[in-house]
């Protein structure tokens, strides 16, 4: 009980200290870990069929990255993001409807490929935070002489 509350604490610390990008970044990994989760169910077979009772928990991992991707979406900022910010929402977009249709079709190979690209955005905006933290930190800390 006390490791689940340490963990729910330490969770909740992480998500109120991480900078824009670092949320952007947690939301893409975890689209990523649940659709990894549904193709882990999807792809579970027993005896060469797939087995109807985990139909259940491949779609609540679906929905949950369709969620997230939503909110991706809602977070975007078309006023500062101008032309990146519109093709980021068009993929968004194509990433909820591939996900919805392998959902109905229980398609691993549409899960896969949403997958591998939400994972491709993840890397490139690690690089970008990456970057954007070595440049804060190599700029020379300007304040206010308070001692006189």
């Amino acid at each position: 009980m006390a490791y689940t509350n340490q963990l729910s604490a330490y969770r909740e610390t992480r998500v109120k200290t991480a900078s824009q990008g670092q949320l952007i970044i947690m939301l893409y990994d975890e689209t990523v870990k649940h659709l990894d989760r549904g193709l882990e169910l999807l792809n579970l077979n027993v005896k060469g069929k797939r087995d109807p009772g985990k139909i259940e928990k491949i779609n609540k991992a679906v929905l949950k990255a369709q969620e997230i991707i939503t909110e991706l979406m809602a977070s975007l900022d078309f006023d500062q993001g101008g032309e990146i910010a519109q093709n980021l929402f068009s993929l968004y977009s194509w990433f909820n409807q591939e996900l919805l249709e392998a959902n109905v079709r229980q398609d691993p190979r549409r899960i896969t490929i949403v997958r591998n690209m939400v994972n491709e955005l993840r890397g490139a905006w690690n690089e970008a935070v990456s970057r954007t933290s070595a440049e804060t930190v190599k700029r020379p800390v300007v304040g206010v002489n308070i001692a006189g």
